[in-house]
């Protein structure tokens, strides 16, 4: 039996939360998702792909033009900035009347190149509606999560607050512990996934702040657990995802946000410092500054 080589494997990395992944065996890129990349990239991106295009496009057919010397009426024989002018009037079908084509060749590069500017025109307005209709969410996330007794029960809590001056309205919050590989009967290795069950886990709107809770009793993944076990598992990759979604009132369409907490992320005997207030004139204050800010369970007491 030949002994086969592997062959050597393009790989990239994928971020999820705070772990890198190194993956091969599978590619980055399929041109049938080039639409679907055109939308995720950054605008910087974007725009950076949109303008080479449109410049090299135009390039092209300068030369296509200076191939005929006398292609282009009211043109200087061989001036690339002429030619260059001329197939930017032409693409966008401004046709100012000072240069036009003279011949049969030119003819049909304007007719190639008109029909060019209109898809393009075409494809990059309904790319920019999709990208500027496109919901998204601004939904800040504590930095840390803390574990304290609410209720006489040691609970999990993280606090979630809209960044918008509107309503998330049918609010859904589900949290998903992802735990270590556990090897069955028959030897497969999987990773497990536990979803948490929350003390509340929706809510009608999220208009300011909402602390998610998750009762650490003896239905919950995390019962018995102490302080030295979230250090000695914290090199074993366990994460809390959280995944948030809702209604975004003023577009009326479904938004979502996600977040990953790792065990490191996780104070114990902690709680939230309170950001809403009244004032002695009866007045509401909500303090974003103290969002992430948590302090001993012990200061609560005096």
């Amino acid at each position: 039996m030949k002994n086969f080589k592997r062959k050597p494997q393009k790989t990239f990395v994928r971020k999820i939360g705070p772990v890198d992944f190194i993956i091969s065996g599978m590619t980055r890129f399929e041109w049938s998702d080039f639409y679907h990349w055109l939308i995720q990239i950054s605008w910087q991106k974007l725009w950076g792909i949109i303008i080479s295009f449109y410049l090299i496009i135009n390039i092209i057919f300068t030369f296509l033009y200076l191939a005929s010397s006398n292609g282009i009426a009211n043109a200087q024989p061989g001036s690339f900035s002429d030619a260059f002018s001329f197939s930017v009037q032409t693409m966008a079908t401004i046709g100012y009347g000072a240069m036009y084509p003279t011949n049969t060749y030119t003819h049909i590069l304007v007719t190639i190149e008109v029909f060019i500017g209109l898809i393009a025109m075409a494809m990059i307005t309904g790319l920019m509606f999709a990208r500027f209709s496109l919901p998204t969410a601004r939904v800040l996330f504590s930095k840390v999560a803390v574990i304290s007794p609410y209720n006489g029960i040691p609970t999990l809590m993280f606090r979630i607050a809209n960044q918008r001056q509107n309503w998330i309205v049918e609010t859904q919050v589900r949290v998903t512990l992802l735990m270590d590989k556990e090897v069955s009967a028959e030897g497969h290795s999987l990773r497990r996934l536990c979803d948490l069950k929350l003390v509340r886990s929706q809510t009608p709107m999220l208009a300011l702040t909402w602390l998610v809770m998750h009762q650490i009793d003896e239905n919950s993944p995390l019962y018995n657990w102490s302080e030295d076990d979230f250090k000695n598992l914290n090199n074993q990759d366990m994460r809390f995802f959280i995944m948030l979604t809702g209604l975004d009132e003023t577009v009326s369409q479904t938004i979502h946000a996600r977040h990953i907490y790792t065990l490191d992320q996780i104070m114990w005997h902690q709680h939230f410092v309170d950001i809403m207030f009244t004032s002695a004139g009866g007045q509401n204050y909500v303090d974003y500054s103290h969002f992430h800010d948590v302090m001993p369970l012990e200061i609560s007491k005096n």
